[in-house]
């Protein structure tokens, strides 16, 4: 009897840890703009990562909104094999005065849509290179974006950043700092921040992670708890 009850304490325990694991891994799966940060004034590449969340069906199309009241007057597309790619302009309240002349209007949308069999799959993700610049003077560029289904399912990843922490469905934010101020590098940033943001699908809480993994070492141990217990018993035996 002592044995059962041990042997199926390690499993529940097993089990819990595993749900822990993959709960966060599900939460942090939206849509993120990488680098998170680049300077005021300045050109830079950034790469928007977009990760299938859904067993069922893939994405086929991607909106990002760039906003208009503080303009960016340059906006040019990577190719995206088996993608195709469409901007929209809107007129600007107050025109932008540039080296080449006044800017009266500036791309306020991008628009990706995927092939017949190029869409993300389940378990995958796809990256959407934009270059950007000048960039405004401003703290942040919050970058809108709509995630389509194959089955007709639109996720609307717009939620502005808030003081009391992640929204349930954030929008991409690109921090802008002061030229001189330290930031992550236009190509993508550093090879460790690229390296989470893979792991990730664009990142997560670090203590969420923490303690996923925390709830796996339990979920080992008991595992672990029960097969010496076994053993004990049949020595016993």
């Amino acid at each position: 009897m002592r044995l059962t009850r041990l042997a199926r304490a390690g499993v529940a325990v097993a089990a819990a840890a595993a749900a822990a694991l993959a709960f966060p891994t599900a939460a942090s799966a939206h849509v993120t703009v990488n680098p998170s940060t680049a300077i005021q004034g300045g050109y830079t590449k950034v790469t928007f990562r977009v990760p299938n969340e859904k067993d069922t069906a893939g994405t086929v199309k991607l909106e990002i909104a760039i906003p208009t009241d503080k303009p960016i007057a340059s906006v040019s597309l990577r190719t995206v094999p088996g993608w195709t790619a469409v901007t929209e302009k809107g007129k600007l309240a107050t025109p932008v005065k540039t080296d080449d002349g006044e800017i009266t209007e500036a791309v306020s949308k991008i628009t990706w849509t995927a092939d017949a069999d190029s869409a993300i799959k389940p378990g995958t993700f796809q990256e959407f290179d934009v270059s950007l610049g000048p960039l405004p003077e401003t703290d942040q560029i919050v970058f809108k974006a709509l995630q389509t289904y194959s089955d007709g399912e639109v996720v609307r990843w717009i939620d502005e950043p808030t003081a009391g922490g992640e929204a349930e469905h954030p929008a991409p934010v690109l921090k802008l700092t002061k030229a001189g101020a330290p930031t992550a590098t236009s190509t993508g940033g550093s090879a460790a921040q690229d390296a989470a943001d893979t792991m990730n699908d664009g990142g997560s809480d670090g203590t969420t992670i923490t303690l996923a993994v925390l709830g796996l070492i339990l979920g080992l141990a008991g595992l672990v708890t029960g097969v010496l217990a076994y053993r004990r018993a049949g020595r016993t035996g």
